[in-house]
């Protein structure tokens, strides 16, 4: 838990994705503590630009070394953007999953859903209690 990154500017889902708020866009991808638990990561399926999403929904899939599994939704609305590189280079999940490892942004249908989201504090003991 001491060596997994959870950025105080971020909200967080109880699936381990994180959120960045930006007015009513939200950029999504999988958190530190996910990617570690997966391994090397060699798939990503996203979904395509203009897809409508239901908060708490499968809109991809993530695959690694270890396992496969379903990306959830964190807010419903309209998909506008995806990470297409991760595509050719699924790996830059696992070195960079805050940043250039970001998957899609999501146009906000209720800005509502947002109060869903969990702070840094409880995502990190969210992930302490699953690692004890």
């Amino acid at each position: 838990m001491a060596d997994t990154d959870i950025p105080d500017d971020l909200r967080y889902t109880r699936e381990d994705e994180w959120t960045r708020v930006d007015g009513n866009r939200v950029t999504v991808g999988i958190t530190d503590y996910a990617q570690q638990q997966l391994g090397d990561i060699v798939f990503v399926e996203l979904p395509e630009v203009g897809k409508s999403l239901e908060q708490g929904d499968p809109f991809g899939v993530i695959e690694s070394v270890k396992a496969v599994s379903d990306l959830y939704a964190p807010v419903s609305g309209e998909v506008v953007e995806v990470n297409d590189s991760l595509g050719e280079s699924p790996e830059v999940v696992n070195a960079d999953c805050y940043g250039d490892g970001w998957m899609v942004v999501i146009q906000v249908a209720d800005a509502s859903a947002l109060d869903d989201l969990i702070d840094p504090v409880a995502y990190a003991q969210h992930v302490k209690e699953r690692a004890e």
